[in-house]
């Protein structure tokens, strides 16, 4: 079977140094001027030999403490042992700036992209888009109007339902004065063996990094995933789930139909999430629950349950 052997994080084919960053964006920096950058991530999966970059003060001490080695920074600080610092006017254009000399957008001049492995097994129908540097496995199916963007890895034994769009830009702005300004999109999206998207999703390419659909997992029609989720293994979700950016869904949860989550979260493993209930924090897993501001169903029940009697009881008061 075809492994999934493929990185889909920026990572430079040559490392660059401190000093070269800072002639790129003409900036200063602080630290060693031989100091070695190999890729761009964002702070949630950066690694040693990454750029993070940071442009509020609340995030400052999650940035200068994360495993990247190199900040680039809108404020001088004390540069930590063992890291360089880029002092720039504007981290996100300059991280922009960055990635697209790096990892720019590529032309698509056919159908089919560069840098394509099809499994054994596989089928594939015509009206299928596959981009640049992606990977099909064994024995999976790619329904008609599918398009396989950038940097897609699926896995074996897959099957992608028609009009499916993996790895579409993320949704990622920064509000300026001039209007909102878009970060660039160089990630990828994998599908893990087993996995089963339905018709008309939509899974956004992480940032940087990936997206990841865990062994198993089992998504209904007209989804939509963030980009840079990470998804466990043997899920099950209903039709129009909606899940915003950067969530860690543990394995073996379900969601069921018009389930919403906000950015950011965790939902433990084993959790059951009741139709049209809407997440803006994380829950533990091994429960059921319901409504927006979502709650533990048992309880959501009981205070439906009481609503129901309130015209009474004001009746009565009256």
């Amino acid at each position: 079977m075809l492994s999934l052997t493929k990185k889909r994080k920026v990572k430079l084919k040559a490392s660059i140094t401190l000093k070269k960053a800072s002639e790129i964006l003409g900036c200063s920096f602080v630290g060693n001027e031989n100091h070695e950058i190999t890729g761009f991530n964002e702070i949630h999966v950066v690694e040693p030999g990454d750029v993070v970059f940071v442009d509020h003060p609340k995030y400052y001490t999650k940035a200068l403490s994360s495993a990247a080695t190199t900040i680039l920074i809108d404020k001088e600080v004390e540069c930590p042992a063992g890291k360089g610092l880029l002092i720039s006017k504007n981290p996100f254009a300059d991280f922009n700036k960055l990635t697209k000399l790096f990892m720019p957008f590529v032309t698509w001049e056919s159908t089919t992209g560069s840098d394509v492995i099809i499994g054994t097994g596989s089928v594939i129908h015509s009206t299928v888009i596959i981009g640049n540097n992606v990977v099909i496995g064994d024995n999976s199916i790619i329904h008609a109007g599918v398009n396989l963007m950038d940097n897609v890895t699926i896995g074996n034994n897959v099957v992608v339902q028609a009009n499916t769009v993996l790895g579409s830009h993320a949704f990622y702005f920064k509000n300026t004065a001039n209007g909102f300004d878009k970060l660039h999109t160089c990630g990828g999206v994998t599908l893990e063996d087993n996995v089963e998207i339905g018709a008309l999703c939509t899974i956004d390419a992480g940032v940087t990094g990936t997206t990841v659909i865990g062994k198993g997992t089992k998504m209904d029609n007209q989804i939509h995933v963030g980009h840079d989720c990470v998804i466990g293994q043997n899920c099950l979700f209903a039709a129009q789930v909606g899940i915003a950016g950067c969530v860690i869904i543990e394995d073996d949860v379900t969601l069921w139909g018009q389930v919403g989550v906000a950015a950011d979260l965790t939902i433990g493993k084993g959790a059951v999430v009741l139709g049209q209930s809407g997440l803006s924090k994380s829950i533990e897993g091994n429960k059921t629950y319901l409504g927006s501001p979502v709650g533990e169903a048992r309880l959501k029940f009981r205070e439906l349950a009481a609503v129901r009697k309130l015209p009474v009881v004001i009746e009565k008061l009256n």
